[in-house]
């Protein structure tokens, strides 16, 4: 199974590393981490995408908060949502993940 992020994907994560130098504001190491893996368009573990689902799971209240999705004065953790890929990134660890769980499931000859 092909665990390479798409193009979109690494584009959304780059411009959260452009945003997070600009503002100084955002993300953590394990963030940043996940961007340049991400902009690399390096392929992930199913460790990582297993990550990738839980940290979107988790983080997704801060959608509501002021200023997410602003590109003029990005809140901390909209900086942090795009490190990991942003919305494009979730829809694609989400399916991933599912594929794995699918693969996992059938049985073995």
């Amino acid at each position: 199974m092909d665990l390479t992020p798409p193009p979109e994907v690494a584009s959304v994560a780059e411009r959260g590393l452009e945003l997070r130098r600009k503002y100084k504001r955002g993300g953590t190491n394990v963030g940043v981490a996940r961007a340049r893996d991400l902009k690399g368009r390096k392929s992930l573990s199913p460790q990582t995408i297993k990550r990738m689902v839980n940290f979107f799971d988790r983080q997704e209240v801060h959608k509501a908060d002021r200023n997410f999705g602003n590109e003029e004065d990005p809140s901390p953790e909209y900086v942090g949502w795009l490190l990991w890929g942003g919305d494009p990134g979730r829809e694609w660890a989400q399916r991933k993940k599912a594929e794995l769980v699918d693969t996992s499931m059938k049985p073995k000859n």
